[in-house]
């Protein structure tokens, strides 16, 4: 989550604190840890990117414009700019980065129709139900947490802190994941490394070929294909030429650009040469490098 408040420590009017842990507040309605400024006067603002995106809205404009009113949202440059702050240092901060208030927020939350939201949303229902039967809702105050100083700590609702369990166990459980799946990638690199090492120990001198090689040299091979008619073409013979040193030691590993460089050929030219080659049986393909560059061998 990246934070900015933007209240001076030795502000002579500390803003009253916040009776519900506004972080676990907001993750609780979004089930993500989002951006968020806090200005002097206590107020929250968050990046409406960030939230619409958490929220599943593909289009934050349109989001915006119906479900958040005027007065709930605003340009970062003008929030503020109404306390006389700079805007924050960053890239990722625009001055016309539209961003919406803790109600804004709320008014997202409930238009949003993901299960995660249901939780927050059924609270919110419970809130108003019981002010309007009681005339008032009140928090608990926490027996655990420390009060802030001056102040009283409340304790979280419970549905909001249920919610709250529940998306950091998901997180979780999806932090894990992406570190097996890591894992495996590098188990996979590793393997891959290893059978490169015993191709290349098999094709050296004193090793077990892999496949049988003719004993040829480039220009026997190109004088080969030529009286077989394959290689029919100036260009074509200058994309085999190329090959040939690398195709008689056991495989040649070139990019087609690599190949149009040396040749003098545009690259889709070199492309069709290559599929001539490979139609008419002078190569074949026999997989790729780690990088991506095919491998060509003699048939």
């Amino acid at each position: 989550m990246y934070e900015q408040n933007n209240m001076p420590s030795d502000e002579p009017t500390a803003r009253k604190q916040d009776a519900v842990d506004i972080n676990d507040f907001v993750f609780a309605a979004t089930g993500a840890r989002v951006r968020r400024l806090t200005m002097p006067d206590g107020t929250h603002w968050f990046p409406a990117v960030d939230v619409c995106r958490h929220l599943g809205y593909t289009t934050p404009r349109k989001a915006l414009l119906d479900h958040v009113p005027e007065e709930h949202r605003d340009f970062l440059e003008t929030v503020t700019g109404s306390h006389s702050l700079s805007v924050p240092a960053g890239r990722e901060w625009r001055r016309d980065m539209n961003l919406v208030n803790l109600q804004g927020l709320i008014r997202l939350v409930n238009g949003c129709t993901k299960r995660e939201c249901e939780p927050f949303k059924a609270w919110v229902t419970e809130v108003i139900a019981t002010i309007q039967r009681d005339g008032s809702y009140s928090l608990e105050p926490a027996s655990v947490q420390p009060a802030p100083a001056g102040g009283v700590a409340y304790a979280v609702p419970q549905k909001v802190a249920d919610a709250i369990v529940r998306l950091e166990e998901r997180n979780t459980r999806m932090e894990e994941l992406l570190a097996a799946q890591q894992e495996r990638t590098g188990l996979l690199r590793e393997i891959s490394g290893s059978l490169r090492d015993i191709a290349d120990a098999l094709r050296r001198p004193g090793g077990v070929p892999a496949r049988p090689v003719v004993e040829l040299n480039p220009k026997d091979l190109l004088a080969a294909w030529r009286r077989k008619n394959l290689v029919v073409t100036d260009d074509v013979h200058a994309v085999a030429a190329y090959l040939a040193p690398a195709l008689v030691r056991g495989g040649a590993r070139h990019r087609v650009e690599e190949i149009a460089t040396r040749t003098g050929l545009p690259h889709d030219r070199v492309h069709d040469c290559l599929r001539m080659l490979l139609k008419r049986g002078c190569v074949r393909q026999a997989g790729c490098t780690e990088d991506g560059a095919p491998v060509y061998v003699l048939p």
